[in-house]
């Protein structure tokens, strides 16, 4: 997804989105499937997305959680559930990934040959 792809580059996180049915809470089984990233779960945000149950959450890593904090989260979050509301779930997720990319804040690098 060219989504995920651009809001990776932006925010220098790793970004998975999981769509369907889930037995039991949801936010542990998101929790599951974002430490399931392994390597890759403290620099990753996952979004969770139950469309039967309509629940949506948000998972994000250590490292992750400095870039993408809990407000963008929420604001991400709202504008995927707006939009799921009105039965489009492609656009809600497409507008979620680009607006985690946008929100984020990817930390600054220094050189030591510049000041």
């Amino acid at each position: 997804m060219a989504a995920v792809r651009d809001a990776e580059a932006a925010s220098g996180l790793v970004i998975s989105v999981y769509v369907g049915a889930v037995t039991g809470d949801l936010r542990d089984e998101a929790t599951r499937l974002h430490a399931a990233l392994g390597a890759d779960a403290d620099r990753a945000v996952l979004i969770a997305i139950d469309p039967v149950a309509r629940g949506l959450e948000i998972i994000t890593g250590r490292a992750a959680h400095a870039v993408v904090d809990d407000r963008a989260c929420g604001l991400v979050a709202a504008s995927m559930t707006s939009t799921f509301a009105g039965g489009d779930l492609v656009t809600g997720i497409t507008t979620g990934v680009r607006l985690l990319g946008d929100r984020s804040t990817r930390p600054s690098t220094l050189h030591v040959d510049q000041p």
